[in-house]
């Protein structure tokens, strides 16, 4: 698998509604369903994102890539928050009536899980859980800008993955200190990885990244799921 069924999706916006391109990537028999959102950076079709989806296929896991209304629409900068919290409402509506029962999880790289956190904080969506693919906690060299008042708010459990050596986490006790005041969470440290948990020294497509990532993230959607919880 390297692509996905095309799928759009109307998302209700303040100003109008607003379509974004969508890729539903699936195995035949699948045991849960994941909306999985880009960064900020990037698309629903970046090989880091295409690497990992393909792998959670093979896990058992489809996954719903899809864009924000600022990639859609061309744009390079994120827009309100509130239209990424819609959008988010939009795809996880979408991914449960298709999911027919099956657990729906949310998953982000970056700013698309922070987006997700905040949903899920807000009541817009209900996951079964949620995982952030280097969440980022302030801006690199900015910790007195945290992003995490928000986080003891959402009910869902909580994966954290991070590299050690991500700008956007430094200093690791403050990562530490926020999900220690989240209601249930665990973190998963990438060993040397950067933000896009890429390894100094060790040259590798982003592709290969993503699918690394996939079967302990869905390994740990498998334990949440059965009942069994975070560690």
């Amino acid at each position: 698998m390297t692509g996905g069924d095309a799928v759009r999706i109307a998302v209700v916006l303040p100003n109008g509604t607003a379509e974004v391109s969508a890729e539903l990537t699936a195995p035949t028999s699948p045991w849960a369903f994941a909306a999985l959102a880009h960064g900020a950076g990037a698309g629903f079709r970046h090989p880091f994102l295409l690497g990992f989806a393909n792998a959670l296929a093979r896990e058992g896991v489809a996954t719903l890539r899809f864009n924000f209304p600022y990639v859609e629409a061309g744009r390079r900068m994120p827009g309100p928050a509130a239209h990424a919290v819609a959008t988010w409402a939009a795809v996880h509506a979408e991914l449960r009536r298709r999911a027919g029962g099956a657990p729906v999880f949310a998953l982000g790289k970056s700013y698309g899980g922070r987006m997700a956190s905040m949903a899920a904080a807000e009541g817009a969506i209900d996951p079964a859980a949620l995982v952030y693919l280097g969440y980022p906690l302030h801006p690199p060299g900015s910790p007195d800008k945290a992003r995490t008042a928000h986080l003891p708010d959402v009910p869902q459990p909580q994966l954290f993955v991070e590299g050690t050596n991500d700008p956007f986490i430094d200093p690791h006790d403050q990562l530490e200190a926020a999900v220690a005041s989240c209601r249930t969470a665990d973190i998963a440290w990438i060993e040397g990885g950067g933000h896009s948990f890429e390894v100094k020294g060790r040259k590798r497509p982003a592709a290969d990244i993503g699918a690394e990532l996939a079967p302990s993230v869905a390994a740990w959607l498998r334990r949440v799921h059965s009942g069994a919880g975070p560690t």
